[in-house]
């Protein structure tokens, strides 16, 4: 890995992309500090750290801890990420959108990414406005009247935007995926709070506790264990071998080729958890627009909102936990499906081997080897969709432990090896393709 960035960093053209996804970066970061306009700062600290153990820590978390400091990115990426998912799942009902996805080639793209666009702002918008009634009530803003409440809504939507574009710079120009870049650098921001934590544990009170090393020892351990797992997940694939006959190309016969397609076994990456926490917490942001102070109510919608927040709080009853965990599962292995057949079409492929007359050892060309390509993707999702969901689950039970908070561990975990580990090997095809450049000029 070390040797494929030493070699980035020599490649006048790669080492122009990675300087542009560390200025984006440093954007981001900058835009994390800057409160908007209409806060009051002093009560601002005060009133965040009553919201830190729910829903408000997930968010803050994910955004870097913009939300804690009511910043421009305070709702961070997850309007476009909801709007993605709203999209992509219309696209599965309606004829016009469908055709726009499959045929529509880069005009349709366009138009998908134009929609979707759209579709952010309107969810920034009530996102924006639910956290704002949210804390209203709280006095974090100077005065509660219609001029500061359109000033916030107005930069909480503006830093949406921005982050939308900054996204797709990085991914156009930079490295990697904008998106998952934004949540990976909004991650492992928290990492100096979560060694604080660690030396909280076996220090305690200023004197050394060793159930707290023992603690911190199983939670280090526990963690190296985790991303190796991951390493071996992500990494692992199995490969279907594609066999191609002799043929005529122009004057020349072209030999027998042998060649595989690598299935890999977590083929969604992050993806499907990141889109399982957004729909789970969304619920939660439109209550709480409409019902002040939420958390301290009872009733048919306070009900709902703690199941929403149980995956990012331990602030609410066992039986909440429990019930979330199992619909979380089902929402990550649906969404694992669902990804990955959005990305991956068994008949497509199939397709493509028969009109360049190859087949699969053993399996005949056209239908069969559909039917093949199916059965084998789906064994591989089930296993790579229940191992994503027990990476999810894992840090509800760990969030027992007295003294220990990881709301969010196993997913940030599972995000950040995940997208360090594509940009990596986006950097190898980089490098590759300027190899093979300059090999053939």
């Amino acid at each position: 890995m070390f040797k494929t960035i030493k070699n980035a960093l020599k490649t006048p053209d790669v080492r122009k992309r990675i300087l542009y996804t560390l200025l984006l970066i440093v954007i981001f970061r900058f835009g994390c500090f800057i409160t908007v306009p209409g806060v009051n700062s002093i009560v601002l600290s005060d009133a965040m750290s009553q919201n830190s153990n729910g829903l408000g820590g997930l968010i803050d978390l994910i955004s870097g801890g913009a939300f804690s400091r009511f910043s421009l990115f305070a709702i961070s990426i997850s309007p476009y990420i909801t709007a993605s998912i709203v999209i992509q799942l219309l696209a599965m009902v309606i004829p016009a959108l469908e055709r726009l996805t499959k045929e529509g080639g880069e005009e349709g793209r366009n138009k998908i990414n134009r929609y979707t666009k759209l579709l952010t702002i309107v969810l920034a918008f009530i996102q924006a406005l639910a956290v704002y009634l949210n804390y209203r009530s709280s006095g974090i803003f100077v005065d509660n009247s219609f001029s500061t409440g359109a000033l916030v809504v107005l930069s909480l939507m503006a830093g949406t935007a921005l982050l939308m574009w900054v996204g797709e710079q990085i991914t156009d120009k930079g490295i990697g995926n904008g998106i998952s870049m934004i949540i990976f650098v909004g991650i492992i921001s928290g990492l100096p709070s979560a060694v604080t934590m660690i030396w909280n544990l076996i220090m305690g009170t200023g004197s050394f506790s060793t159930t707290g090393l023992l603690i911190s020892l199983g939670i280090i351990i526990g963690t190296l264990i985790l991303i190796a797992g991951v390493v071996f997940v992500q990494q692992a694939e199995r490969r279907i071998p594609v066999q191609y006959a002799k043929k005529v190309v122009g004057r020349k016969m072209v030999g027998a080729q042998n060649t595989h397609i690598p299935l890999k076994l977590a083929m969604a990456g992050v993806m499907p958890i990141i889109f399982a926490s957004s729909f789970m917490t969304f619920p939660a942001m439109l209550i709480q627009m409409f019902v002040p102070n939420i958390a301290t109510q009872t009733g048919f919608w306070s009900v709902i909102y703690k199941f929403s927040i149980a995956t990012s709080t331990s602030a609410v009853p066992v039986g909440y936990t429990i019930v979330n965990a199992i619909v979380y599962l089902l929402l990550i292995v649906a969404f694992t499906f669902f990804y990955t057949y959005a990305t991956f079409n068994p008949a497509e492929v199939s397709n493509n081997i028969k009109k360049n007359g190859g087949f699969i050892p053993g399996i005949r060309a056209g239908k069969p080897t559909t039917e093949y390509l199916s059965s084998v993707l789906s064994k591989l999702l089930w296993f790579g969709g229940l191992f994503l969901a027990v990476i999810a689950i894992l840090p509800m039970l760990v969030r027992f432990i007295p003294g220990v908070d990881l709301a969010f561990g196993g997913t940030s975990v599972l995000i950040v090896v995940g997208v360090a580990l594509e940009l990596v090997q986006q950097l190898e095809s980089l490098l590759v393709m300027r190899h093979y450049k300059g090999f053939l000029d």
